[in-house]
């Protein structure tokens, strides 16, 4: 497996040079963070990106992400029109030379927590989910901003993109997604560029909004809508296991022997027992509900041979920074990672 690291440019305060001296450390996680949701990034910007990394010693391997605008989401008249730009940046970053690009497909939200900063027993912090706080939330009312929203909405705005989603269920947000995927694949194919749908965090509906990258059903359901390696997954065991409904490691051998795990993020969570609500750990299987050995496990005897990174991390020794993603837990969980591969490496040779 290839051990990559999110980076958010330049104004990251966790430089390139940071992240190159954590071992076994060969590639960067990131994207164009300044063009707006459905415009095309030109090949220039991309060029640019990649020359940046490069020059740190570290290879861009995925692209993380481009995000899908919402009128696509919504199957609106103008979604023929942003697919075919979406369309246009996948052949950019083919020709570039980039061949992973991570999405998703929920509505409105991104990944969502409703506290940024929790303190654990250990005096570090971490982000978590209560399943209680948010279901008193209305984001149309503006009480509480969270993580993974978009703050360019206004409150009028919001308002509306949530009335526009009263009339999506989640099967017509099924047939809205499979129109995507059957005009973005096959140009995806062609620019050699694989695709990988990132899970719906956390995986079930919020804010009476559909999702259904969720389970391992719609895993099956969704890899079968275009038969392609290019149409693969992300597979992130954090999001999947904090619907305890979820057996991660299970739902991730069965998209590796499908061949469709174009992308892995292995992080902790710990169920606290309440409801649905998780709290974000430390990457060691005894902090977590999530054996590591096992996905490590799972990986190696696949062969899988991708781009993984340790996703999201504490903040811990005084550290501030982008929530989730500060450098020293996040670096801690990479060596852990890569000294579990080397252990179920040399385990499978005894």
């Amino acid at each position: 497996m290839e051990m990559t690291f999110r980076w958010y440019g330049n104004d990251d305060p966790v430089t390139l040079q940071n992240i190159k001296q954590i071992p076994g450390m060969k590639g960067i996680v990131t994207a164009i963070y300044d063009v707006p949701v459905g415009q095309v990034w030109s090949r220039e910007r991309i060029r640019q990106l990649k020359s940046d990394v490069e020059q740190s010693g570290l290879k861009l391997s995925v692209i993380e992400s481009v995000p899908v605008h919402e009128d696509i989401k919504l199957g609106r008249p103008t979604r023929d029109e942003l697919i075919d730009n979406y369309i246009q940046t996948i052949k950019n970053l083919g020709a570039e030379g980039i061949n992973v690009v991570c999405y998703n497909f929920m509505p409105v939200f991104d990944w969502t927590r409703t506290d940024l900063a929790y303190e654990l027993q250990d005096g570090s912090t971490a982000l978590i989910f209560e399943e209680e706080v948010a279901k008193k939330m209305d984001p149309v009312k503006g009480e509480l901003s969270l993580p993974g929203w978009d703050s360019s909405y206004s409150k009028e705005e919001m308002k509306a993109i949530m009335d526009a989603y009263s009339d999506v269920d989640e099967e017509t947000l099924w047939k809205n997604l499979e129109y995507f995927i059957k005009k973005v694949i096959p140009a995806a194919e062609e620019a050699g560029v694989k695709m990988a749908i990132h899970p719906d965090d956390p995986p079930y509906s919020i804010f009476g909004l559909p999702r259904i990258i969720t389970c391992k059903e719609n895993l099956e359901r969704f890899i079968n809508l275009y038969d392609s390696p290019y149409n693969g997954v992300t597979v992130c065991v954090g999001s999947y296991a904090s619907d305890p409904n979820n057996n991660a490691v299970e739902m991730l051998k069965a998209m590796l022997d499908k061949n469709r795990v174009n992308f892995m993020h292995a992080r902790n969570i710990k169920l606290t027992g309440e409801g649905k609500s998780f709290q974000e750990s430390a990457h060691p299987s005894e902090y977590g509900s999530i054996d590591m050995y096992e996905v490590v496990k799972a990986l190696h005897d696949a062969n899988w041979e991708g781009p993984i990174r340790p996703d999201h991390g504490r903040m811990i020794w005084g550290e501030t920074g982008r929530p989730g993603y500060g450098l020293f837990d996040r670096a801690l969980g990479a060596t852990y990672l890569h000294g579990l591969a080397e252990a179920v490496a040399k385990n499978a040779k005894q």
